[in-house]
């Protein structure tokens, strides 16, 4: 790494210091401060590494830091992920694969699952994971909110969950298709994320418990087409037809799905009276819209 490249990745470094405030990462700001943003020392601390390594860093005197001390750097700096790609390429050490599925929602993404009162919208991981949802999708499915991680997770509801006939996953009448796409798609996210071992205990978990899975993992399929209408047998409003439309969030490994009624048809009516309804159904008071 020449100088120059050096000089780059010290003044980035500095930069990002100095935009976050002591309250961002939960440090008192004390009464005498005068460094913007955070001091070298507390960067060092929150990084794990020494303060003296990261001035040197900072001063483009550092060797090549390693992609652990990179990552740990960026953490700390509450690094976007475009932010962390350009640290790594300053450093000499492009970044390798995510370790695992990202569980972070944006803002945006959140904020587009509240504009759509009509719709039951949900976001899943890699892993089909349930990780935000509006209201109106915890009045169709059910109130993801009191769940635990472990159990917000779709595709082990739909293998391993406690019914097995015609409640299965909501009562949709796509389960046994939901559960050969689940297992592609997981497939799929295995080879993205080798390492992680989140995915891989699911995989261990999901192969040991039900024979179902076992099968469709030993075929090693990998695409699957998707499903554009689905109805749920639903305990309150009976049966709800929908459209499923599904959007991929490429940068974060996600999907958002869809679910909407055709305008004035008695599945309409369903999902209006769920909105108005929510999980009170279920002596859980409405919650709004949550990122777990």
């Amino acid at each position: 790494m020449d100088r120059r490249v050096r000089r780059e990745l010290g003044d980035f470094l500095r930069s990002r210091r100095e935009r976050i405030t002591p309250a961002d990462v939960g440090l008192p700001a004390g009464p005498r401060r005068r460094t913007p943003g955070l001091r070298r020392e507390e960067v060092a601390q929150l990084a794990f590494i020494s303060t003296e390594y990261y001035t040197r860093l900072e001063q483009a005197r550092a060797p090549h830091p390693s992609r652990e001390v990179l990552a740990q750097i960026a953490r700390a700096l509450r690094l976007s992920d475009a932010e962390r790609d350009h640290l790594h390429h300053l450093a000499g050490a492009p970044p390798g694969p995510p370790p695992g599925p990202s569980r972070e929602v944006r803002q945006s993404i959140v904020d587009l699952l509240h504009r759509l009162p009509e719709a039951a919208a949900i976001v899943m991981s890699a892993t089909y994971e349930v990780i935000a949802w509006n209201e109106l999708a915890a009045a169709l499915m059910e109130d993801f909110s009191a769940l635990s991680r472990r159990d917000r997770n779709l595709i082990r509801r739909a293998f391993l969950g406690p019914y097995r006939d015609d409640r299965r996953l909501y009562g949709v009448s796509d389960a046994d298709e939901f559960a050969r796409t689940s297992a592609q798609h997981l497939r799929a996210a295995a080879a993205r994320y080798p390492n992680d071992p989140e995915v891989t205990a699911l995989v261990d978990e999901l192969l040991a418990g039900s024979e179902e899975f076992a099968h469709l993992w030993a075929a090693h399929d990998v695409t699957a087409r998707p499903t554009l209408c689905k109805t749920f047998e639903h305990p309150l409003v009976g049966r709800v037809a929908v459209n499923c439309d599904v959007l991929d969030i490429a940068d974060r490994d996600q999907r958002v799905v869809i679910y909407t009624a055709a305008p004035g048809s008695p599945s309409a009516e369903a999902l209006r009276l769920l909105s108005v309804v929510g999980t009170q159904r279920m002596d859980v008071p409405d919650q709004p819209l949550r990122r777990p």
